[in-house]
């Protein structure tokens, strides 16, 4: 971006490299080369198919909890789940969470005009993936579990 630098003046290369500063972000390029290659070993489909049945098994495990209300029960949707657990604030149920290990979010999750329209302000949304194990279902569920036999 610099065609010459003195204590007096800078001059900049003409555009479009007068907008390019520094190197370019060949790591993260690399890294996300290396991420399709992964995913297409595994295969979109397998999964896609993977993620929906540890969404079945969540949702199997999480309606387990007494008092737990899950919102958003689409038949057909993606591996999230949105649920908000009576006698705790949010941000309480996901510290208790991440304490075990299982990473959540908490709070409005910038949706506001959807949460209002179920009557909420925030929720606990564990997101599914490919990486995760029933095991680690298991451990949310327990988790909450726990929680709702206090309250």
């Amino acid at each position: 971006m610099i065609a010459d630098v003195t204590f007096e003046k800078t001059l900049y290369q003409p555009a479009p490299n007068k907008f390019e500063a520094g190197t370019g972000n060949i790591a993260d390029a690399v890294g996300l080369g290396a991420a399709i290659d992964y995913v297409e070993r595994i295969g979109l489909e397998a999964i896609a198919h993977y993620e929906h049945d540890l969404l079945v098994y969540a949702t199997h495990g999480l309606q387990s909890v007494p008092g737990l209300r899950l919102v958003g029960t689409a038949a057909n949707k993606a591996s999230v789940l949105s649920f908000v657990l009576p006698g705790y604030r949010t941000e309480e149920v996901g510290k208790a969470l991440n304490q075990e290990g299982i990473a959540v979010r908490s709070g409005h999750h910038c949706a506001q005009p959807i949460l209002r329209r179920f009557g909420l302000e925030a929720t606990v949304r564990p997101s599914l993936a490919f990486y995760n194990t029933c095991e680690e279902v298991d451990t949310l569920v327990a988790v909450l579990q726990r929680l709702a036999r206090r309250h």
